[in-house]
């Protein structure tokens, strides 16, 4: 079963592309793109995720030649702001040098080598000096002072300029790459930018920031939320209560650096074989934000329950940002639209799901990953971006549910998974079996993960 026709005639359905065709409004093409390749069946072995000789590779192969997301925009609003980004053993900081530029530097000093800002902080400064001896640099990264400059008569001022990191800046986010020699962000991001014309994430700004230290491997952690495949087990109350769709999830692969899955909701579980009306479908989905749900919200006759879910997030959301939402369709407002930016970058552009992913490994640790979980609300009309929210960082043991702000019961779906991505990673070193086996099509995201790293890797 290697053709996209042959698997839609036995996936369970109603299909996405069947549902997209009832619902309210004009669906945005982008949504009805459809691409999907075979990738062939073989395992993927477990000592990807445990060896460090390969977590060595893709230090020096791929996270060194890929654009990743550093911050926002909201980050660094004044000149003189910064924010500091660091992937396993590499750091730069994002500064804003003027009104009109910003600028990323490697974060190490170039008399011995100390890092000139603090890991994993922000703030605003004139200058840019190293905390150990003082020698001090303009924000154009231009040498300005050494203290007892006399002993250092043979340096050339121009040959010490703060080395610079490549930035670009898309739908408000601030990328940086390591490669001097990459290709450009905008060819990087392939179908995106096209497929984001209706999703201007730039209008957007951080409600939510929530950190949480993962007790895997940075793959692993991405992995458990790249397919649906996994839902029906782990999240039995979300699928038993109907309302969401897993096993009829829609997934596409574009190109090397993008890939995406579209899972229904306000229609029932194609594994729940009770029929259920429009008004239990109502009742039990899970949005995320039940702030933006009204409570004793009927479905009139002849009508469903994704139809008025995504009127009411509509009407709702749009009254709470004074933002005008009409122009979206029922999928934009309520389904959850997961795009993957390789490597390790996911973005939700659906109004009630409004997330964005990041994943890092933590210093020089296979085993330990950053997990970013932002939420991303509409600006309100005719007011001034909102200060970005504080991240909240959680210990692999603390409950997203606790962190003020989120729903906890949608806290608790991610809780189910940090459970299951330590008891993964153990297994890894656990097992006799020694490769993970894959879906040919609900996990083709996975595997078409591991065939880029291995695209980046095989260049060197």
């Amino acid at each position: 079963m290697t053709d996209l026709k042959d698997i839609k005639k036995i996936q369970p359905g109603p299909l996405v592309e069947e549902i997209l065709k009832s619902d309210s409004g004009n669906v945005p093409d982008a949504l009805l793109d459809e691409s999907y390749e075979f990738l062939g069946n073989e395992d993927i072995p477990f000592d990807r995720y445990t060896s460090k000789d390969f977590f060595e590779k893709e230090m020096e192969s791929m996270w060194c030649k890929t654009w990743q997301w550093a911050c926002r925009l909201e980050h660094i609003p004044n000149v003189g702001d910064y924010i500091v980004y660091e992937i396993g053993p590499y750091s730069v900081f994002v500064v804003r040098t003027s009104v009109n530029e910003i600028k990323a530097y490697n974060n190490s000093c170039l008399h011995r080598g100390t890092k000139l800002k603090h890991p994993d902080s922000m703030g605003c400064s004139d200058e840019i000096k190293c905390p150990y001896h003082g020698w001090t640099w303009n924000l154009d990264g231009t040498l300005k002072y050494i203290p007892e400059s006399w002993d250092f008569s043979y340096i050339v001022e121009e040959g010490y300029k703060l080395i610079e990191v490549r930035a670009d800046i898309w739908g408000g986010f601030v990328f940086i790459n390591f490669d001097k020699d990459a290709e450009s962000l905008e060819k990087y991001l392939g179908v995106l930018s096209e497929h984001f014309k209706n999703w201007p994430l730039d209008e957007r700004y951080i409600a939510l920031h929530i950190q949480k230290e993962l007790p895997c491997n940075w793959k692993a952690a991405l992995e458990a939320f790249i397919e649906n495949y996994h839902t029906q087990t782990t999240h039995p109350q979300i699928i038993w209560s109907g309302g969401v769709g897993d096993s009829n999830t829609k997934y596409d692969v574009f190109d090397d650096h993008v890939s995406r899955f579209h899972a229904p909701l306000g229609v029932a579980s194609p594994n729940i074989k009770e029929k259920l009306t429009e008004q239990e479908i109502l009742d039990s989905m899970l949005v995320g934000d039940r702030s933006n749900v009204d409570g004793g919200v009927k479905v009139p006759e002849g009508s469903t329950a994704r139809k008025v879910m995504a009127e009411t997030l509509r009407s709702n959301i749009g009254k709470e940002y004074n933002v005008d939402l009409s122009k979206y369709s029922d999928s934009e407002v309520i389904d959850t639209l997961e795009y993957h930016l390789f490597p390790n970058m996911f973005l939700f552009p659906g109004l009630s799901l409004p997330m964005i992913y990041r994943f890092r490994p933590i210093g020089n640790d296979p085993d330990n990953t950053l997990f970013d979980l932002l939420f991303l609300r509409p600006i309100p009309m005719g007011k001034p971006t909102p200060e970005p929210a504080e991240p909240v960082r959680l210990s692999p043991e603390e409950s997203y549910s606790s962190v003020e702000g989120i729903d906890p019961d949608f806290g608790s779906l991610y809780d189910q998974d940090t459970q299951n991505l330590r008891m993964q990673q153990e297994g890894f070193y656990a097992a006799q079996k020694k490769g993970q086996t894959l879906a040919t099509y609900q996990e083709i995201r996975v595997r078409h993960l591991h065939k880029i790293i291995d695209k980046y890797i095989d260049r060197e």
